[in-house]
């Protein structure tokens, strides 16, 4: 089972190393920064499923904005605010700005783990499939009806196989897909047919929607057994 990565954004240290100790004995992966300058670099760079988000950063004061950019960033991955501001409409002003939830300190160590584990099933939910036939892919929109894909600097039209793997790809997102279920699924070549038909395509949708090709988060190799698509 692959690690979900979590970006904990907390400066308290005696808080944030409970909490990485907490969460990695949970088998998540997690990295822990202290500005919100450190974790707009990271989700600019990395793959997260969550963040975490201290409320209160020595750059980031208030909390908020860095709370919509991180959402303007991706308008899915799931953020969960920890902050003493407890009054309800600091709870609604979090939620407003682009939180996904809401635990006010001092909290529950448990109480946190069960809020994060439900915030990742929830997001798998509706990140496995497309909303009708139009899918996200980092800063693209895809069409799955008719391959046409776009950014805020570009636009292009997927061919019909190379369509036909996204889709597949998006239909099986966060399981491995060996190579010979890719062959058969959308070639209908016997599984052990010797191509690198599949590699070609698997670097021309790398080319296409990875912000860096050579270091894919999206579309990801795993040596022996296959590829793994993360949207």
């Amino acid at each position: 089972m692959v690690q979900k990565r979590i970006l904990l954004v907390e400066d308290e240290q005696h808080i944030a190393k409970g909490i990485v100790f907490n969460l990695e004995h949970e088998n998540y992966a997690v990295v822990h920064v202290e500005t919100a300058k450190a974790a707009l670099a990271h989700l600019r760079q990395n793959h997260f499923d969550l963040v975490i988000l201290d409320r209160m950063l020595p750059d980031s004061p208030d909390g908020l904005e860095i709370c919509a950019q991180i959402r303007a960033l991706d308008a899915q991955l799931p953020i969960l605010m920890l902050t003493a501001m407890g009054r309800e409409q600091d709870k609604i002003d979090g939620l407003q700005y682009g939180a996904d939830d809401y635990l006010t300190k001092p909290f529950n160590l448990s109480e946190l783990l069960l809020r994060v584990s439900g915030m990742l099933r929830r997001a798998q939910w509706y990140r496995a499939r497309p909303t009708g036939q139009l899918f996200r892919i980092g800063e693209w929109h895809i069409n799955l009806a008719t391959g046409e894909a776009s950014n805020s600097t570009t636009a292009l039209i997927l061919t019909e196989l190379e369509l036909r793997m996204l889709r597949l790809f998006i239909e099986h997102q966060g399981e491995i897909l060996s190579r010979s279920f890719l062959l058969k699924a959308v070639w209908g070549m016997a599984p052990d047919t010797e191509t690198r038909t599949l590699d070609n395509f698997i670097v021309r949708l790398r080319k296409y929607f990875e912000p860096d090709p050579t270091h894919p988060i999206h579309f990801i190799t795993m040596r022996g057994k296959g590829y793994l698509f993360r949207g």
